[in-house]
Formats: structure tokens, sequence, C-alpha cells
């Protein structure tokens, strides 16, 4: 399954400039997602993000995997039209710097999901890998609602 990011927003409510993924280049709808970022030297968070030497914030690297599994799970017929919010993130380990001209590969697996309050609570591993090199890896938690 590849989605465009006209697709992507049918799914997610994020918009520019917050929308962070470009593209989905694989799902299986509530369990597995990539997702790929084009990387570009007039990203918004490279003006201030350091002038001279443009790095990816690893928050927002962060953010670009939740917003991969918040895809996955709201693809989901019973979860169309939820939104998505961040509930946690563990063990978020950054290895390399992500920089203009990387293409940016997100991998989130939804490894398990309980329903609570008319909510439902996901746990996912994610990686985000340049040219199949590691950059970062966080488990996150996200509620939709």
């Amino acid at each position: 399954m590849h989605l465009d990011k006209n697709e992507i927003k049918e799914l997610i409510p994020h918009r520019e400039p917050f929308l962070l993924i470009d593209e989905i280049i694989e799902m299986e709808p509530g369990k597995k997602a990539v997702a790929v970022k084009h990387i570009k030297k007039n990203d918004f968070w490279f003006e201030g993000h350091f002038p001279g030497h443009p790095v990816t914030p690893g928050v927002l690297i962060v953010e670009m995997m939740a917003q991969t599994g918040c895809a996955s799970m709201l693809a989901l017929p019973e979860n169309k039209g939820k939104i998505g919010f961040f509930g946690g993130i563990e063990s978020a380990k950054f290895r390399r710097e992500v920089v203009p001209g990387d293409d940016l590969t997100l991998t989130v697996e939804i490894v398990k999901t309980k329903s609570a309050l008319g909510s439902v609570i996901g746990y996912g591993k994610g990686t985000a890998t340049v040219d199949g090199k590691l950059a970062c890896s966080a488990e996150i938690q996200f509620i939709l609602k």
C-alpha cells in the first residue's frame, strides 16, 4: 500500500507545516507502517536549528514516528475520524544527524493496544533510518480519542 501526502491527510488530522511525513510506502493497518520524510533545506526548523549547520531536531523525528504509527491505527475502520495524541516516549536514542538531502525512513510496529474510557491506547516501537543506517529508535505511546 502506498499513500501520498493527500491520502495521508485523509487518515490523520495533521496539516502543514506540521504534517511531517511525505509518503507511506508500506502499511498493515493497526500493525505496522513505513513512511518517508524527504528532508529538504527549506524545512521550517532549519532556520533556527542550527544556522550554518542544519540538523533535524530529535523531537521532530520522534513526532514523525508518531504520525507514522497513528496513520496505521487510524487506517482501521473503527478508528476513522479519531485524533491521535502523544501519550509517552521511552528509550529514545539518537545515533546520527539527519540533514537536508536525507530521505528518512520511519518504521513503526504497533506492539500492543488496549481500550480505556472510550479511547484506544497504543504502544509502538519505532526506528528512523537514513540509507539503512539507524538515526533514531524509540518506544512510543499514543491515545486515540
